[in-house]
């Protein structure tokens, strides 16, 4: 029975644990120099709508590495729900790859496709949601400070889709989750009914002042203020969010041993400061790493029913329990 990762909402905390122990374990292997083809002959389809680097690039590289391969598809090309319906696309892609990520605008065109799919649909990012860059921070504060249950992660910005998911995440290994945000830039009220539906014990925490959201925080977390499809209202945004700029003075306000996080790209001198995204505790770029050892993981768990032995010796191939 295959399934889909296309929001947080869908993941039980066991198998988001399970996530992180095989991303883990798959990245200890890749360091001691093994690379087991657990997916050979997989493909992997990509379909993208938006602009990427470090998706595109990590999801090219986690199949590879797996013994697998992509196909890329720009989406001027497919024309989801112009050139033909999303549903006809979905039942036909479903002939050809083993599974597909998709990088677009609405998560309706995430949904859809996975309902009509016979193959998992992986969410590289929506206007709502972006599961796979959480996971892989989490990963990275997990292996920053050994676990992760009982610290506090802030993200200063919006509440755009990347802070829905940290938000999602966290609630899912119990991490204290604020979000430092301008009043009129709060989570959309759909989400935050849905999030309290879902951890009824858990509250979403909002705060308007930037240095009280900070105090005692164990990660801070900023994004770009204008995200994609937002460009029009960069010149407004850049006033209103100037005081969440984070600096060393706001960096200062957290504990000492707190990292930094940005999902990349970053806008210097905007968001963040050089000082602080250039600083020893920033952790910008093994993060953007984890990207890709999450992935890995991830396409192992969606496809362990496909995998396959790659020496004559009898093969453990790791798998993740099923989702209940």
């Amino acid at each position: 029975m295959f399934r889909h990762f296309v929001d947080l909402f869908d993941l039980t905390p066991q198998t988001a644990a399970d996530l992180l122990d095989q991303a883990i374990a798959l990245k200890r292997d890749d360091r001691e120099g093994r690379r087991p083809a657990y997916l050979a002959g997989r493909t992997l389809g990509l379909v993208f709508e938006k602009p990427s680097l470090r998706t595109r690039v990590s999801f090219e590289a986690a199949i590879a590495q797996l013994g697998g391969q992509a196909i890329f598809l720009p989406g001027k090309d497919v024309g989801l729900g112009v050139r033909e319906s999303v549903a006809d696309f979905a039942r036909v892609i479903s002939q050809y790859v083993d599974a597909l990520a998709i990088r677009t605008f609405a998560q309706e065109t995430v949904d859809e496709l996975a309902r009509y799919a016979t193959i998992p649909v992986i969410n590289a990012l929506s206007d709502a949601a972006h599961p796979c860059q959480a996971m892989a921070d989490l990963l990275t504060v997990r292996e920053t400070f050994g676990a992760l249950e009982g610290l506090k992660l802030v993200f200063v910005g919006d509440g755009n889709n990347v802070a829905r998911s940290l938000a999602l995440a966290c609630a899912l290994f119990q991490v204290e989750f604020v979000l430092a945000c301008p009043a009129a830039y709060d989570f959309p009220e759909e989400f935050k009914t849905r999030f309290h539906e879902s951890f009824p014990n858990i509250h979403l925490n909002v705060e308007h002042d930037a240095n009280l959201a900070v105090r005692n925080a164990d990660v801070l977390y900023t994004d770009v203020w204008a995200s994609m499809g937002q460009e029009h209202e960069a010149e407004e945004r850049r006033g209103v969010f100037a005081p969440y700029q984070v600096n060393e003075a706001l960096l200062g306000q957290a504990r000492p041993e707190a990292i930094f996080l940005h999902c990349l790209p970053a806008h210097r001198g905007e968001e963040v400061t050089d000082q602080v995204l250039d600083c020893e505790r920033s952790m910008v770029i093994p993060q953007a790493a984890n990207r890709l050892h999450f992935q890995k993981a991830l396409l192992l768990w969606l496809l362990q029913d496909r995998v396959v032995e790659t020496t004559p010796r009898l093969v453990t191939t790791p798998k993740l329990r099923t989702q209940a």
